[in-house]
């Protein structure tokens, strides 16, 4: 059974960072490519970031790109999102998927919520 626990979210200000994190359990996850994606207030679901199985390559929305970073630890079977300079914008619940950009496999979600 696959199971995606993230955890990191919370009240940040603009400018400031955070750190998501995802525990894969229940599939192979070095064999997966793995993927954030968000969902602001009133809005629907929108890929955030993903990055290949081996972590060869990553790829990033537009309105995140220099300021988010994906990353994995095949070793813990855990995912990351690095996330700095915040803005009100990012606002959201942050969902950790299995698979691409277009997978609806996917955890519970963690809030991020950037304001003063």
């Amino acid at each position: 059974q696959v199971r995606l626990v993230e955890s990191g979210g919370g009240l940040v200000q603009p400018g400031g960072s955070l750190r998501l994190s995802c525990a894969a359990s229940g599939f192979t996850f070095s064999q997966n490519t793995m993927s954030w994606a968000r969902q602001a207030p009133g809005k629907g679901v929108e890929w955030v970031a993903s990055i290949w199985r081996d972590g060869s390559r990553t790829v990033y929305t537009d309105s995140v790109k220099g300021r988010f970073t994906i990353s994995r630890d095949t070793a813990k079977n855990t995912l990351y999102l690095q996330m700095n300079s915040l803005t009100s914008e990012d606002t959201a619940v942050y969902y950790c998927v299995k698979g691409d950009r277009y997978s609806p496999v996917r955890g519970q979600g963690t809030q991020v919520t950037v304001s003063s």
